[in-house]
């Protein structure tokens, strides 16, 4: 199974590990975060070993995944990014989230960057998308922020969402020469 790591100018995103449970169950126990992931209910630390094996087991599945975000400069974990496409998933998601005392310091916007770049020039995918719950702003506001447009708004995981999509070609005009 490849598993890459990504790096950039302040994150590393690297595999989930074991030694991330701790961190990673404070991050899906804590109600802030939860409130706008899947059905918005806080996860406990079971349940959040679960779910790193999850996201390991879907790189082995589908070559590619989440990573960890870790800021480079002390090694601390900030929270998970990359990209999912679990079954029934009505496209490849680009995603992100971080834990709530980092928000508003780019990291979301650094990571999704790096889930983009990764899926268009590594995967060499056609288009990605994000799912968000309507009153997310701050996450909605990260996606317009990478160039996603608005595309579609349906029901999942009991209640509504609200899809963003960029293509490789929309991403590649937003991209330095």
């Amino acid at each position: 199974m490849l598993h890459p790591s990504v790096e950039t100018e302040r994150l590393l995103l690297r595999p989930l590990r074991e030694a991330d449970l701790d961190a990673y169950a404070e991050m899906l126990g804590d109600p802030e975060f939860a409130r706008y992931i899947g059905t918005g209910e806080t996860v406990d630390r079971v349940g959040a070993w679960r779910n790193i094996a999850t996201m390991l087991g879907h790189w082995h599945l589908r070559g590619f995944g989440f990573w960890a975000i870790e800021r480079k400069s002390d090694g601390l974990f900030l929270g998970r990014a990359g990209l999912l496409y679990p079954e029934g998933w009505p496209g490849i998601e680009v995603g992100w989230g971080i834990t709530p005392q980092h928000w508003g310091q780019g990291y979301a916007t650094e990571a999704g960057a790096a889930g983009l770049r990764f899926g268009f020039e590594e995967l060499g995918l056609e288009k990605l998308i994000s799912l968000y719950r309507p009153e997310n702003s701050a996450s909605l506001r990260v996606g317009e922020k990478l160039g996603e447009t608005f595309e579609s708004e349906t029901e999942m995981m009991g209640g509504p969402v609200v899809t963003y999509a960029i293509t490789r070609e929309q991403w590649q005009q937003t991209q330095s020469p």
